[in-house]
C-alpha cells in the first residue's frame, strides 16, 4: 500500500515537471494562440477513443502557437515520458544500456564513433585495455582534435572539444590531468568525426548530427521521425536545447522549410552559414535510415529509441551515440509520431509502466 502510494506521488512529480517545461517555455512565446472548442474535443475525442481517458492540452497549445501548425496528434510530454516511453522501454537497464561507453560493446562489427579513452565507473581503459589513471594521462598527453563528453547526460551537456600536447590542453591551459579530474567518472574520449562536405556546409565548427527516432513493433522498425540537428556560428554543439537549431527531414533526404531553435528561438530560415533550409538535399540519407533499422533489432529491451547519426567525409554513417530515454522533437517535426501516433499509441498504452509499476 505504502509502496503504491509512493509511486503515485513520484509519478505526480515527474507528470509536473514536465508539464511546468512547457508552461514556463509558452510565456515567453512571441504569438501565444488558444485552441477554439472544436480543437480542443477533437484532441479529446482522439485520446478517448485511443486510450479512454482526456489529455492535458497544454502541449497542443504550445506546439500550435511555436510552428502555426494544428494537429490533434501532439502528445503531452508528460504523457510521453512518463506513459509511453516507460511502457515502450525497460526503465531499470537504461542506465547500463544507455550509457554511451557501451556503443561499441552493443553493436561490434558496425561503424561507431572510436573512443580512445573511456571512464566507466571510475575505471580507465585506454584503446579498450584496462589502465591506470596515471598511465590514462601518460597515454593521453598528446592528441589532435578529439572530443571530452560525459557518458550519462544527455543534451549535449559537458561536450568539449579539445587538443593535448605535452599534457596540456587547449581548455584554458589546463592540464589534461585536470580535465579527467573535473569529469571524475563516467566520460569519453572520442575521435573528431570529419563530416562530408553537404553536412559541414550546414555549420563547420560544429558536427552535424541526424536525429532518428525509432520504433520496434515485433521484427518491424519503424522511423518515427528524423530531423537534422545543426550547430550555430563558432559551436562544437549541434543540440537544439544547447544553441542549436533543428528541422524535418522528408523521407527523400531533404529538409522541411524552417528550422526551430531554443524554446522561442523560431521559424529559422536559414543556417548561420547562409544555407536556405527548404529542400536542401543532405547526403547519405537512406544509409544512416538503413543503419538504424538494422541497430534497433539489436536492443531488445527498449521499443522506442533516439539515434545520432553523423555523414562522415566518405558518405558513410556513423553512430555517434543512442538514448533509451529520447525526447520528442515536435516543433521541428511538427506532430506527436507522425503517421504513426495512433497504432504505437494502440500498441504500448495496455502494456506495464516499467518506470511506475501500478
Amino acid at each position: 500500500m505504502i509502496s503504491k502510494l509512493f509511486t503515485k506521488l513520484r509519478k505526480m512529480r515527474e507528470m509536473k515537471k514536465w508539464k511546468g517545461k512547457i508552461t514556463r517555455n509558452f510565456k515567453d512565446l512571441e504569438h501565444r494562440k488558444k485552441l477554439t472548442k472544436a480543437q480542443k474535443k477533437e484532441v479529446q475525442d482522439y485520446y478517448m477513443n485511443m486510450i479512454g481517458k482526456k489529455v492535458p492540452l497544454y502541449c497542443h497549445e504550445y506546439f500550435y502557437s511555436r510552428t502555426g501548425h494544428f494537429t490533434k496528434e501532439y502528445v503531452p510530454n508528460n504523457v510521453y515520458h512518463c506513459e509511453l516511453v516507460p511502457k515502450a522501454n525497460q526503465h531499470r537497464l537504461q542506465g547500463a544500456f544507455g550509457d554511451k561507453n557501451m556503443c561499441d560493446f552493443l553493436f561490434p562489427g558496425e561503424n561507431i564513433v572510436h573512443s580512445i579513452l573511456k571512464n566507466m565507473n571510475g575505471y580507465y581503459y585506454y584503446e579498450g585495455e584496462p589502465v591506470s589513471e596515471e598511465d590514462a594521462v601518460l597515454l593521453c598527453k598528446n592528441m589532435e582534435n578529439v572530443i571530452i563528453k560525459p557518458s550519462r547526460e544527455l543534451h549535449g551537456h559537458g561536450v568539449q572539444f579539445f587538443s593535448v600536447k605535452d599534457g596540456v590542453t587547449s581548455i584554458n591551459g589546463k592540464t589534461i590531468s585536470q580535465i579527467f579530474k573535473e569529469y571524475k567518472k563516467n566520460f569519453l574520449v572520442q575521435n573528431w568525426v570529419r563530416q562530408h562536405e553537404g553536412m559541414a556546409a550546414l555549420n563547420p565548427t560544429s558536427v552535424n548530427t541526424l536525429r532518428i527516432l525509432s520504433y520496434r513493433s515485433g521484427m518491424e522498425v519503424l522511423i518515427i521521425y528524423s530531423v537534422v540537428r545543426i550547430g550555430r556560428s563558432g559551436s562544437v554543439i549541434d543540440n537544439q536545447c544547447a544553441g542549436g537549431i533543428s528541422t524535418t527531414i522528408s523521407k527523400d533526404g531533404k529538409l522541411g522549410k524552417y528550422a526551430f531553435g531554443g524554446y522561442a528561438d523560431d521559424n529559422i530560415d536559414k543556417t548561420d552559414t547562409g544555407i536556405v533550409l527548404e529542400g536542401y538535399q543532405l547526403p547519405s540519407y537512406d544509409k544512416a535510415i538503413e543503419m538504424v533499422k538494422r541497430l534497433h533489432l539489436k536492443l531488445p529491451f527498449f521499443n522506442i529509441v533516439g539515434w545520432d547519426v553523423a555523414i562522415q567525409v566518405d558518405g558513410e554513417p556513423v553512430l555517434i551515440e543512442f538514448n533509451t530515454n529520447p525526447g520528442l522533437s515536435q516543433s521541428a517535426f511538427g506532430s506527436g509520431m507522425g503517421e504513426y501516433t495512433e497504432r504505437i499509441i494502440r500498441e504500448l498504452w495496455p502494456r506495464p509502466n516499467t518506470w511506475f509499476p501500478e
